[in-house]
């Protein structure tokens, strides 16, 4: 039974559910996500993140966008609710070790499933610096976790709202020119064309880096195909190959057409043999 035990909505369209679901929470590992189904009828398996769990009360939270009309339906979902299925931990988990800097740059939504992975770079034993953009300062989330998680949080808005105005290669970039602050690893979450120039950025200085793709997922077990990826030349597979990959061996040009193909139908419920009409 995946209850919802609480509900926060953090900006206009992002929610923040912390659920019931103890078995995950005792086996997940950052970086990890879940396929979720609201309901049972003809409901759509939608991917989402992992931003925290807690294995000892047996709950995982889970914040996302409602953006498309799954999404918007579970935000309709309150609190005592269930939630049909939640199928996870899936995914491979982020490789965690004393890299020493390590800079983990948030865009929008992606700032939720890099908090599991502050966390752990943290506790392996690193400097941890954090780079939050969106476009406005409403659009900011978990900041005061980061925070509490990081050494050093760096904020930017496309308007200047809050922290500096820009982008988020902005400050990537100064540190990657810094003599004293020069990361020597970097995890990018977010927009898919923030993570290709957040990999643009840090390639001319050597910096390893590694991005959290967020391609359309329909199984979560590699059977569908429709997560695939071109990296280093060869066909990868999200779900069960990622979801983090090389950031440098990344196509994202080719990621980017294949996310903008089906901006129609993600905005109905997707129902195989069922007219949308």
């Amino acid at each position: 039974m995946y209850q919802i035990l609480k509900k926060t909505q953090l900006s206009d369209t992002v929610f923040d559910f912390t659920v019931r679901a103890p078995l995950i929470a005792r086996e997940r590992k950052a970086g990890q996500f879940v396929i979720v189904q609201a309901d049972n009828e003809f409901a759509e398996r939608i991917p989402l993140t992992i931003a925290d769990a807690d294995d000892e009360a047996g709950t995982i939270r889970l914040i996302f966008a409602a953006i498309g009309a799954s999404t918007r339906a579970l935000s309709g979902m309150n609190e005592g609710d269930t939630i049909a299925n939640i199928l996870g931990p899936l995914g491979k988990p982020t490789h965690i070790e004393n890299f020493g800097h390590a800079v983990c740059v948030g865009g929008g939504i992606g700032v939720a499933p890099l908090y599991p992975i502050v966390k752990a770079l943290k506790a392996a034993g690193n400097r941890v610096t954090v780079i939050i953009g969106a476009r406005t300062a409403d659009l900011i989330i978990l900041e005061p976790e980061m925070r509490a998680a990081a050494d050093e949080v760096l904020i930017v808005t496309d308007d200047g709202s809050k922290g500096g105005k820009g982008v988020v290669t902005g400050p990537l970039k100064r540190l990657c020119e810094s003599d004293t602050e020069k990361p020597d690893f970097v995890v990018t979450i977010g927009p898919a064309v923030m993570m290709k120039f957040c990999a643009l950025t840090t390639k001319p200085f050597g910096v390893p880096t590694v991005a959290s793709l967020n391609t359309i997922m329909i199984d979560g077990t590699g059977m569908c195909g429709g997560c695939r990826v071109s990296v280093g030349g060869k066909t990868r597979f999200v779900c069960v190959d990622g979801p983090e990959f090389d950031a440098h061996q990344v196509d994202f040009d080719n990621m980017l057409l294949r996310l903008n193909s089906f901006k129609k139908e993600e905005e109905h419920k997707c129902r195989i043999g069922i007219s949308h009409e």
